[in-house]
């Protein structure tokens, strides 16, 4: 059985969760999420926890007790306190600036890159710092990717879009004669 799915996730103050037939709809004071879960975990909301448990005893329900438990836990925490990631821009002359719901980043190429905002994102830049937030803590990374996309970091000076914190593994230049 999955240590990590064992846990039971706890409700906190101000969060309603409903199971309403196979989905799970958590309401908070930043928003509602809502998810459909599979059939082969059981989900029982009792009180102020939810706990999960696989179907049956088969390979996928014990692979999806663990990652469902998650899943779970995400919605409660993002629907109570949100999720942030914070992006860097490093380079000269790149920047970036918010025009209503889409980035404009100009990161080298010859034209500004327009990026618009999905749903459900916020996004504000300050001094070469992206930071991306919302309540979907699966829409907040996947939108970090895609912006990351855009311009990944280079090896030999670092240039380019990358998560607050990472290590860019640097190349030495050409040896001079």
């Amino acid at each position: 059985m999955s240590r990590v799915g064992k846990k039971p996730v706890l409700i906190p103050e101000g969060v309603n969760v409903v199971l309403e037939g196979d989905s799970l709809i958590a309401k908070g004071p930043k928003g509602e999420l809502r998810r459909r879960m599979h059939p082969n975990i059981q989900v029982n909301v009792e009180g102020d926890s939810i706990t999960l448990a696989p179907a049956d005893d088969s390979k996928e329900s014990r692979s999806l007790h663990g990652l469902s438990r998650m899943l779970v836990f995400n919605m409660v925490t993002g629907v109570s306190v949100g999720f942030q990631k914070v992006l860097e821009i490093v380079g000269v002359g790149y920047r970036a600036e918010m025009k209503g719901r889409t980035a404009v980043l100009n990161l080298g190429f010859s034209h500004p890159v327009e990026f618009p905002l999905p749903e459900g994102i916020d996004a504000t830049i300050d001094r070469g710092k992206i930071t991306v937030s919302g309540i979907d803590r699966e829409l907040v990374g996947m939108t970090c990717a895609k912006i990351r996309k855009l311009r990944p970091p280079e090896p030999y000076k670092g240039k380019g879009v990358k998560y607050a914190g990472e290590i860019i593994r640097r190349k030495a230049g050409k040896a001079g004669a």
